[in-house]
């Protein structure tokens, strides 16, 4: 891991306000269904597998039995850090200069931390290497679901009835789509659909980077839909519908950023003899997919990637 040095800033004589960063996106998850409280450690979630049905009762015959039946889902601990190292200059400079590097850089930590809810919860990766992460179960994987819908040739100009589709899939599964995540790439292919005339489809969407709403249900846009560009290997995957209380999650444990100015946090070395200090942030998620049903993917075709 390379070190920030101050060799690789510019330092201006004259300072414009403000530094530069291309957009990133957030969470998802975070977007689409609420957090719950949760205790440090795995937590036994109570589920509701089968509904007490209501019996009719012949005059003067017996009662039966029409108990519901419960089972339970572990939401499992997944802890996620970021740590920046960098010569102590740098710190001198963005003092002396007011760069705001060090407010940037925990920032983008944050970011980071924010999209690896979605990274673990859609793909069950791990952001850094991109490789699946044995930690994280199939099971807790949204992107796992066997409800999925394949863009083909013919399907490519009419993105809303793919998702209808899609949409379709988790009411036949027995729940209520409540909310959209979108890859980038393909809000913008749904807010720029256009009838045989030109008209726009949905001309509210613009381009479709800021959707907000979609035939109704909430929605969200971010790369983390497809994983990339953290994830190794490209899931294919353009959106996914869904009840999205279907996947539980919370903050167990939020770390605050901490500037570290002993030891060896990262094992690049002792920092004081190096003359460095470091930045970390950590939180811990966790999470369970209560169905896998509850979601369905929009895929693209491989020979359309």
């Amino acid at each position: 891991m390379a070190v920030l040095a101050t060799s690789g800033i510019t330092l201006p004589k004259n300072i414009a306000e403000g530094m530069w960063k291309k957009a990133q996106t957030g969470s998802a998850i975070a977007a689409l269904s609420n957090a719950v409280p949760q205790k440090f450690g795995e937590e036994t979630i109570v589920t509701l597998t089968g509904r007490p049905r209501a019996e009719l009762v012949a005059e003067g015959a017996d009662k039966g039995d029409t108990n519901a039946t419960f089972g339970t889902k572990t939401a499992t601990p997944h802890k996620f850090q970021v740590t920046m190292r960098f010569n102590q200059e740098v710190q001198w400079a963005d003092e002396e200069y007011q760069l705001g590097v060090l407010s940037t850089l925990a920032d983008e930590g944050g970011q980071a931390l924010s999209r690896a809810l979605d990274l673990g919860g859609f793909h069950g990766i791990n952001p850094r290497s991109g490789a699946a992460a044995a930690s994280i179960v199939a099971g807790d994987r949204i992107g796992t679901t066997t409800n999925s819908v394949e863009i083909t040739t013919a399907t490519l100009t009419t993105p809303d009835l793919v998702i209808e589709q899609a949409a379709g899939l988790v009411i036949a599964d027995g729940y209520i789509p409540n909310g959209i995540a979108f890859d980038p790439t393909y809000s913008w292919t749904v807010a720029t659909a256009r009838y045989a005339d030109g008209r726009k489809k949905y001309p509210e969407l613009g381009f479709g980077a800021n959707i907000t709403s979609f035939e109704s249900l909430p929605a969200f846009s971010s790369t983390t839909v497809s994983g990339l560009p953290e994830a190794s290997a490209n899931s294919n995957i353009k959106a996914i519908v869904g009840q999205w209380d279907a996947f539980r999650w919370g903050v167990q444990e939020n770390i605050p950023v901490e500037l570290i100015k002993y030891g060896d946090p990262d094992g690049l070395g002792d920092l004081k003899r190096k003359n460095q200090i470091a930045l970390r942030l950590e939180v811990v998620y966790a999470w369970a997919v209560m169905d896998l049903d509850a979601f369905a993917t929009v895929k693209d075709a491989v020979a359309n990637v």
